[in-house]
């Protein structure tokens, strides 16, 4: 059953969880690899400081499952790939999902799957593609019980926002969160709302499916903290950050930080002492 595995994703004592992505590898893109050229010692460091899971690609998640010990962190495995992250992007854009992706997560000991939901101005072929990665990976979660996590992602115009740049209108996000649940997802990954005091409002149309918020680009660390409490607040589930933890300058510290905030409920203020 899926409740097996999404046990070893979920804290027991909080259920929630931060799953820190390092899969940005996977998109093509020169400014993604910031803090995670040396991604074997990226993951170790994370490994040490402790979150519940860490988001990989197929070629890479063999650097975490071949770490000795019971204790390390749960996979989670991206199993589409796309084009639509550049500032300049190309002619055709893309989101294709990699052959057998439920078979190859059971192969690397995956705890969850995950799949894009873009939506993209002037792009449906984009938001078609990922639609159809997920209407054909959907039965195959459901036959071997592999959690699903569906990543709903509005983008801002590229000629405007310059490439990577998401839309955190609550007009936007809400029917796309609740398109991904019809969809049948098990997990929802979801920007924040431009006023993160609505995102409560995400978290009731998505109903009973968890919701874990999703870090987006750089922010200093006291707004990325104070956004974490308060988005916890709102009712969220956990969070999946990325370069907000690998391009910090201490990320183990940084972990640290928001998963007490995620977990132990304290707040941005106290859990800023784990960065000094």
């Amino acid at each position: 059953m899926k409740s097996f595995r999404l046990s070893r994703l979920f804290n027991e004592k909080s259920n929630r969880c931060f799953d820190v992505a390092v899969d940005h590898g996977f998109f093509n893109e020169y400014g993604f690899l910031s803090g995670i050229e040396d991604l074997r010692g990226a993951i170790r460091t994370l490994v040490a400081a402790g979150p519940d899971a860490i988001q990989l690609t197929v070629g890479q998640a063999p650097l975490l499952q071949s770490l000795p010990g019971r204790h390390k962190p749960s996979l989670v495995l991206r199993t589409d790939v796309a084009n639509v992250y550049g500032k300049e992007l190309p002619r055709a854009l893309f989101s294709r999902m990699i052959e057998a992706p439920v078979e190859q997560a059971l192969r690397l000991d995956a705890t969850c799957v995950v799949v894009n939901l873009f939506r993209i101005p002037n792009e449906p072929e984009v938001t078609d593609q990922c639609i159809q990665n997920i209407l054909k990976i959907k039965p195959e979660c459901d036959r071997y019980a592999m959690p699903l996590m569906i990543e709903p992602l509005v983008f801002q115009p590229n000629v405007t926002a310059g490439g990577y740049m998401v839309d955190g209108d609550p007009q936007k996000i809400i029917p796309l969160v609740r398109q991904a649940v019809e969809l049948g997802a098990d997990i929802i990954k979801a920007d924040p709302t431009d006023d993160v005091t609505m995102y409560h409002k995400v978290v009731q149309i998505a109903g009973p499916i968890p919701v874990l918020v999703r870090g987006g680009g750089k922010a200093p660390d006291r707004e990325i903290l104070q956004r974490t409490e308060t988005l916890i607040q709102q009712g969220a589930a956990g969070i999946v950050y990325g370069r907000n933890v690998v391009q910090h300058e201490n990320p183990g510290g940084m972990t640290k930080a928001l998963m007490a905030i995620v977990h132990q409920g304290i707040n941005a203020t106290e859990a800023a002492r784990f960065l000094k």
